[in-house]
């Protein structure tokens, strides 16, 4: 393989990696945020909104935090749906070097946030700028992965994958060694740098990628306009000039036709497991010596993203057309979650995982193989550069629904199962 496309499939995995991590840390971080807030803020009300100890057994009671994680899910991703609505009708004006360094700001800005808060609304603060950062990350990345190899979408999405599987383990991990939360989240300020470090000194220009270049090419880092690039020379990809896609009339047609068969899918199949991951893991526990309630939550979170990893990383292995099939597995899993928290039938918290990790592979595959689907289905670079980033709305929207449900769902499970 060329090494230049190497060093491209390697940066795109290291964006995918890099973007995602604030936003899976701070997700992972969901139910000690809360629970260490509430409990500084008002350690009576806290205990009041905390059931007693489990009894004896397998199963337990619920032990609730006065707010659902839920609540920083939506600080997670409220942020990111405005700018993925917003973002595909004016972004393209600005240099990728730009938007970039705009995305590593945030992402830092996040941690050091939250390291420092010292009430609720403080730390969603700091998990509003991860949302931020991940946003405008996801719509660039994605994007820009329309001036190189199509194997870029699937090293991207395999990244992101690996953001949520390492940045829930190095959480996990970390705080199960003994470094508390707070101090954890300012080890992660080293993933902010990595991406940055990727783009000016790793990724080759767009169209370096090709055997045979000689022609000039657009360098991003001169932020130079990216939608005059051209690639001139045998095998290149060229940019069709005639391709308008300024007006909003041309917009729309472009994401009409993304809509049922893509963009549907992928928002139900979000919908469905962050309801399960934000609103139903926090009250599925069991009563064992060997690992605590948030050491359960944190637990799941790890088996989740090691589904969406595996998942993610499959495309070139195993690709999946029929992506409607997706959210209807998908939704069976809510019905399995749902009557587990209410008639806690399952006994043995090693099914919980398998059901957890069966979980995030659906997601993972609906995620890869849905932009791996526009990628092969709109062949201009122009078209396919924001096709790409508008259809990166969907699983914001699914999140975004999902944390709204979420908060009266786990409320009122709290106070009939938990009173």
């Amino acid at each position: 393989m060329n090494p230049k496309k190497w060093k491209v499939l390697v940066s795109f995995w290291v964006f995918g990696l890099c973007n995602n991590f604030a936003y899976v840390i701070m997700l992972s971080a969901a139910h000690d945020i809360l629970a260490e807030e509430s409990d500084n803020n008002d350690n009576s009300s806290s205990s009041s909104a905390t059931t007693p100890s489990p009894p004896s057994g397998n199963h337990s009671s619920f032990h609730c935090n006065p707010t659902s994680t839920g609540a920083v899910l939506l600080a997670d991703i409220l942020p990111t749906l405005a700018i993925k609505l917003s973002a595909p009708f004016f972004i393209q004006s600005i240099p990728y070097g730009i938007r970039i360094g705009f995305v590593a700001l945030f992402s830092a800005g996040s941690f050091v946030i939250v390291h420092f808060s010292s009430a609720i609304w403080m730390s969603l603060l700091g998990v509003a700028c991860a949302s931020i950062s991940s946003g405008a990350g996801e719509i660039t990345f994605l994007s820009f992965t329309a001036f190189y190899d199509k194997d870029s979408v699937s090293t991207w999405s395999s990244g992101t994958g690996g953001a949520g599987l390492f940045g829930a383990l190095a959480y996990a991990g970390l705080t199960a060694l003994g470094l508390s939360p707070r101090n954890t989240l300012l080890v992660m300020l080293i993933i902010p740098v990595a991406m940055v470090l990727s783009y000016w000194f790793v990724l080759p220009s767009p169209g370096q990628t090709a055997d045979d270049q000689t022609a000039p090419l657009i360098h991003e880092r001169a932020f130079e306009d990216e939608t005059t690039y051209r690639s001139i020379g045998e095998g290149a990809p060229s940019v069709n000039t005639t391709v308008d896609v300024s007006s909003w009339h041309a917009k729309w047609l472009l994401v009409r036709p993304l809509l049922l068969k893509y963009m549907l899918p992928l928002v139900l199949v979000y919908l469905a497991e962050y309801f399960i991951n934000q609103g139903l893991f926090e009250l599925i526990y069991f009563n064992i010596s060997l690992i605590t309630q948030k050491e359960q939550y944190r637990w799941y979170q790890v088996t989740y993203q090691l589904g969406v990893f595996i998942s993610r990383s499959s495309v070139n292995l195993f690709t999946i057309t029929h992506l409607w099939l997706l959210p209807i597995l998908q939704m069976g899993n809510v019905v399995i979650f749902s009557t587990q928290v209410w008639f806690e039938y399952i006994p043995w918290i090693w099914a919980v995982f398998a059901l957890i990790f069966w979980e995030g592979l659906l997601g993972g595959a609906a995620y890869v193989n849905t932009f791996y689907q526009i990628s092969k289905a709109v062949d201009n670079e122009k078209q396919r550069e924001f096709s790409m980033g508008a259809a990166s709305i969907s699983d914001s929207v699914g999140v975004a629904i999902a944390g709204a449900t979420s908060l009266p769902v786990h409320s009122w499970l709290c106070r009939i199962k938990g009173g």
